[in-house]
């Protein structure tokens, strides 16, 4: 006897085709599921990558921080060297210079004038005294301007109101100090003294 299959084919091929859908549909989510997760990873790792080159750049940072506080210590440190460098060469440099002032303060000072203090501030000398007369302090001033050590000698007060009888006026005066090259500057104005000194002996004598 022929079978005959009364089952509708039509329904029994649309069940595969659902099945054939449901399956290709799930291998499509799982393709993309794994998708989703390497590029999730791979963003991730992207994201990890760049924060430990932002952490490397903060910590190179830090350090060139550090660098620079003890770079501008360093400077410090060797601003103050060469001020103590500039000091002591000062120092140096002034130490002949007081010796040839004071040897200067007491060859300049005529007779009749006397001084009672002496004050320095920088490159001025305030020398305060007592004197005979004007025309004494007038004397030492041209005295203290042709000493090579200090110039422009400037009066400030002179009065007559001293104690002392012999030594009436009392004056005050201003000298800037010369810093000399050399001793040579120095010895060149007095080198005339002695010349000059010689007619006093021969006009002394000549009576």
């Amino acid at each position: 006897m022929a079978r005959i299959n009364l089952l509708p084919w039509r329904s029994e091929r649309r069940k595969l085709r659902q099945k054939e859908f449901m399956t290709m549909l799930g291998l499509a989510a799982g393709v993309a599921l794994v998708l989703s997760f390497l590029i999730v990873m791979y963003y991730n790792g992207q994201i990890e990558g760049q924060m430990a080159r932002n952490q490397y750049l903060r910590d190179q940072i830090v350090l060139v921080d550090q660098q620079i506080k003890e770079i501008e210590e360093l400077d410090k440190k060797k601003a103050n060297l060469l001020a103590r460098k500039q000091v002591i060469e000062q120092l140096q440099a002034s130490r002949s210079q007081m010796v040839h002032l004071f040897d200067e303060l007491v060859r300049t000072i005529p007779e009749g004038v006397r001084l009672s203090s002496i004050k320095q501030s920088g490159q001025v000398l305030t020398l305060d005294g007592m004197a005979q007369s004007n025309a004494r302090v007038s004397s030492y001033m041209r005295n203290l301007e042709e000493s090579g050590w200090m110039t422009n000698p400037d009066l400030s007060i002179i009065e007559a109101k001293g104690s002392d009888k012999g030594l009436p006026n009392v004056f005050s005066l201003k000298v800037t100090l010369k810093s000399p090259s050399s001793e040579e500057e120095a010895v060149e104005p007095a080198a005339p003294a002695p010349a000059a000194a010689a007619p006093a002996v021969a006009a002394g004598g000549a009576p």
